[in-house]
């Protein structure tokens, strides 16, 4: 095992976060495609400590079933009682056997901005310098309401934690504070949980005074400080939440432009961490790209997108769309205002244009929906053109049904396909029909009503009307030029 690989990481979400004012469990609310305590695992993964466990507490039901779904190999230990940060790291301790051997880094559930790096950079410079404890601290703009590292002049180790309300004037002018984000050596973090105190106004066992107590006993305490003060900030309310979710995603984006992805607005930008770009893809203004969406090589998406687990194919182009769990294929069209939902595969150089929506459907390579349709529980083949104002009519009220429309085929504008029914290669569908029934390749269907004009009906049954005044001037016209 590396030197600075953890033998445990002790997430700390237990807390219930009244201020948030919500149902949803403070840890449990989402940015950029995770939820808080999502964000804190995936940078603890990245140490590949020997264990994980997550402390949980407040609404521990919704949280435990939560990380059975995002990570199913996490621990968890119960806090029943919110007594303090040092009876919650021992909760966690006592699920992995108690004393452990190693480093046991203790992180805190409500900090999504903290990256893998800042912590394998404290996990290492805990190894290197020998220390008992190790802090993670930054320095901050504006230090107010934080407690402030004092450290030794000369060999620049923690003396101690200094809250804002316990601080001389000269402390307050120190700009380094505590994160909450700690690295220890693990007996000796056993052995101080079991001294530390309750006599303090809230009545709790703090995991700060294990500092002092290890100090006590002669040992080192050290400070990490990472690189971005922004990685340390714990979420409390909703204005945070928004804080946050800007930085990561601002994060996001400037990770895709660095490898060769044009955001042309950022700001009207917002990505999740889990999606992914090729080279060359241009994100226009307005979009959002959710899930497990990917943005292939060349394609451009925007402006006014939102696509959720969608992949889009090299050099295609969606522009004020929404799709859910779609494939676009390469050199594809989509928009403006379509609606591709679930299960809507689009082939090479595919077309659904202009209010047209897919669900279920499969479009082949070089067909084209253009316009005003509806296509759902359908395949169609290659080369195929689908006339305006069609609708595939797959629900008979109690189940679904499918329609096929094979290659090279030409569909009239304003055509009913009511499923199941087959339309056969390079057959083609008169205007205005409702299809029933299995079109054998190469035919012509027509399936409509003849015409019938009813002379004199409006003059009759609209007398006096602008449209009956209207006919008789017309009909004036035509006697004229006979």
């Amino acid at each position: 095992m590396s030197a600075n690989r953890p033998a445990a990481v002790v997430v700390l979400a237990a807390g219930e976060g009244t201020r948030m004012k919500s149902a949803t469990p403070k840890v449990l609310h989402e940015i950029c495609g995770r939820s808080l305590v999502g964000h804190v695992l995936a940078a603890a993964r990245e140490l590949e400590p020997e264990n994980l466990v997550v402390v949980v507490g407040h609404a521990r039901e919704k949280v435990t079933a939560h990380l059975n779904e995002i990570d199913a190999t996490v621990r968890t230990a119960v806090q029943a009682e919110q007594n303090g940060t040092g009876h919650a790291v021992r909760m966690g301790l006592e699920e992995l056997g108690g004393s452990i051997d190693g480093t046991v880094v203790v992180v805190c559930g409500d900090t999504p901005l903290l990256s893998g790096e800042t912590l394998r950079q404290l996990a290492a410079t805990h190894s290197a310098d020998g220390n008992a404890v190790t802090v993670l601290t930054a320095e901050v703009p504006d230090a107010t309401g934080y407690g402030r590292i004092v450290r030794d002049g000369v060999s620049g180790a923690v003396t101690e934690i200094v809250e804002h309300k316990d601080a001389s004037a000269a402390q307050r002018e120190i700009r380094e504070i505590n994160s909450g984000v700690f690295a220890f050596d693990g007996q000796l973090l056993a052995d101080a949980l079991g001294k530390v105190r309750t006599d303090n106004v809230q009545g709790e066992e703090y995991l700060t005074d294990v500092l002092g107590i290890l100090r006590e006993a002669g040992h080192r305490v050290g400070a990490s400080v990472a690189g971005d003060h922004r990685e340390i900030a714990g979420i409390n309310n909703r204005v945070q939440l928004a804080e946050a979710r800007r930085i990561l995603n601002d994060r996001l984006l400037t990770q895709a432009m660095l490898a060769g992805v044009t955001v042309v607005d950022p700001a009207t930008t917002w990505v999740d961490v889990t999606v992914t770009f090729e080279q060359d893809a241009v994100v226009q203004p307005g979009t959002q790209l959710l899930g497990a969406t990917h943005v292939g090589e060349g394609a451009e998406v925007g402006p006014n997108v939102r696509l959720k687990d969608t992949h889009v194919g090299a050099g295609a182009r969606v522009i004020n769309a929404v799709a859910d769990s779609a494939f676009v294929g390469p050199q594809a069209s989509v928009g403006p205002y379509a609606y591709l939902r679930p299960g809507s595969h689009l082939g090479v150089k595919s077309k659904v244009g202009t209010y047209v929506e897919t669900k279920n459907a499969s479009i082949g390579e070089g067909t084209k929906v253009p316009h005003l349709s509806y296509v759902g529980d359908a395949t169609i083949g290659e080369y195929s053109n689908i006339g305006a104002a069609s609708v595939f009519v797959n629900y008979d009220g109690q189940d679904k049904h499918h329609t096929t429309v094979g290659s090279h085929c030409k569909t009239g504008s304003d055509n009913m396909f009511v499923a199941p029914v087959t339309v056969g290669d390079g057959a083609y569908t008169a205007a205005g029909s409702v299809i029933t029934k299995d079109v054998p390749p190469g035919a012509l269907a027509v399936a409509r009503g003849q015409q019938r004009n009813i002379e004199g009906w409006v003059a009759r049954k609209r007398p006096g009307s602008a449209a009956a005044k209207a006919a008789e001037a017309a009909s004036g016209e035509r006697s004229e030029e006979g």
